[in-house]
């Protein structure tokens, strides 16, 4: 199974990007995907997580109100829209999926994908 992201570049403070993972290889069907995220120095954070039939959401709170999960059951992708980014969310996000429920913890997630890079300018 392979997990890849996608979309991430630079983004002007108060603009929006799209982040996208794209799970192929292995059917991901009744897992959980989340989005991760770290910047430089600290530890990987989650963002916000999804179950597949998308009726059950996680989002950290530095990012509630602001980002969105969703997913496309028919493409085995799921989507971060990141509206109005600020100068804290800069990193590289990471897609990753685990098979029991919505986690939060890193560890919790066997399946990763290489992860893409977020950069906001002022």
């Amino acid at each position: 199974g392979q997990l890849v992201e996608s979309g991430g570049g630079l983004v002007q403070a108060g603009g929006s990007l799209r982040l996208s993972c794209a799970a192929s290889g292995r059917t991901f069907s009744n897992r959980v995907m989340g989005w991760f995220r770290q910047a430089p120095g600290k530890e990987r954070d989650i963002v916000a997580a999804i179950n597949w039939s998308g009726g059950s959401t996680y989002y950290a709170d530095s990012v509630k109100g602001r980002f969105t999960i969703s997913i496309d059951n028919a493409k085995n992708t799921v989507y971060l829209q990141m509206a109005s980014p600020k100068h804290a969310d800069p990193a590289v996000y990471y897609c990753a999926a685990n098979v029991w429920r919505i986690l939060v913890v890193q560890d919790q997630y066997p399946f990763w994908g290489p992860g893409t890079q977020v950069t906001v300018s002022s």
